[in-house]
């Protein structure tokens, strides 16, 4: 059974004929969502502007079960159905089906080098990341680009959990807080919530230029995780965790410290949406007792 979002990339792909670059199906898909109430899909500032991890990763996963060919060639990164695979279009609501005919009548008709220059005058925030930006923009354009650019000298700690929330909802947190570097302190950084297993973060935070370090070391056994029913489950196990691990962790504690010295804002995860049910929070707190210079802290 397709899931209701990669319908979605095959109908985009049926409505504009069966093939598009994979720059333009992002641009596409995107101009798509913002006709969306509910959202397909999520999008972060990139190297060539809007772009979805999990688009990326629901094509490569319809490619691998044959929906779609996926080619290199000297132009660029094609995306195309399988022949015989056009009949999606129907499958999606009226709604969206009506916003797939309006983006291909409105943009159809735009070359891949317009439409990322539409996306980019429309839509500021997405081009921040952009490699290209100076290339196609003018001075005026680049200007309403930087306006857009979150950029704090206050030092700062953060605490960031992914429960709940898409890579890129995390990522753009994390963003518009200028967070230069992301410290993961779980034991194991495995998820099988896609984008958050220790390689595929680490790969995405780089894409956003953030630095992404694992410290395990402040992490807690998954097995003590086992059984939390109430917040005093989570607090007698904070209690241990604090009076028997972290006070014997100072190593790993300054490596964050020194983080926040030299980058300056700084975020630990893991993955509660709760800050009172994650260990991160008593991370986050030592940090904040044995510092001896000036930072403040704030969850995400």
């Amino acid at each position: 059974m397709l899931y209701y979002r990669r319908k979605v990339i095959l109908a985009l792909l049926e409505t504009f004929g069966g093939r598009l670059t994979a720059k333009c199906l992002q641009k596409y898909l995107f101009l798509f969502t913002r006709k969306q109430s509910a959202k397909s899909f999520d999008f972060v500032p990139y190297k060539y502007g809007c772009f979805s991890f999990q688009a990326n990763q629901d094509i490569a996963t319809l490619g691998k079960y044959g929906y779609l060919k996926i080619s290199e060639f000297k132009e660029g990164r094609f995306v195309e159905l399988n022949e015989g695979d056009a009949a999606f279009f129907s499958g999606l609501t009226s709604a969206d089906q009506q916003s797939l005919v309006d983006i291909k009548k409105e943009f159809g008709g735009l070359s891949q080098m317009e439409l990322i220059r539409y996306t980019y005058v429309s839509y500021p925030y997405w081009a921040t990341k952009s490699s290209i930006v100076m290339e196609i923009l003018s001075k005026e354009e680049l200007a309403e680009i930087n306006a857009r650019i979150r950029s704090f000298s206050e030092p700062m700690l953060f605490s960031i959990g992914y429960e709940g929330i898409t890579l890129e909802a995390y990522l753009n947190k994390l963003i518009i807080n200028d967070v230069k570097v992301l410290c993961d302190v779980r034991k194991n950084a495995l998820s099988q919530k896609y984008g958050f297993s220790k390689k595929q973060l680490e790969l995405a935070c780089k894409g956003v230029g953030i630095l992404y370090v694992h410290i395990p070391n402040l992490g807690i056994e998954s097995e003590d995780r086992q059984n939390l029913r109430s917040q005093e489950d989570y607090n007698l196990l904070f209690e241990k965790y604090e009076n028997l691990t972290l006070v014997n962790r100072n190593v790993d504690l300054i490596q964050v410290r020194e983080l926040i010295l030299k980058y300056k804002r700084v975020a630990v995860t893991c993955f509660e949406k709760n800050p009172a049910q994650c260990h991160r929070t008593r991370v986050a707190n030592k940090l904040m007792s044995i510092s001896e210079d000036y930072y403040t802290f704030k969850n995400l």
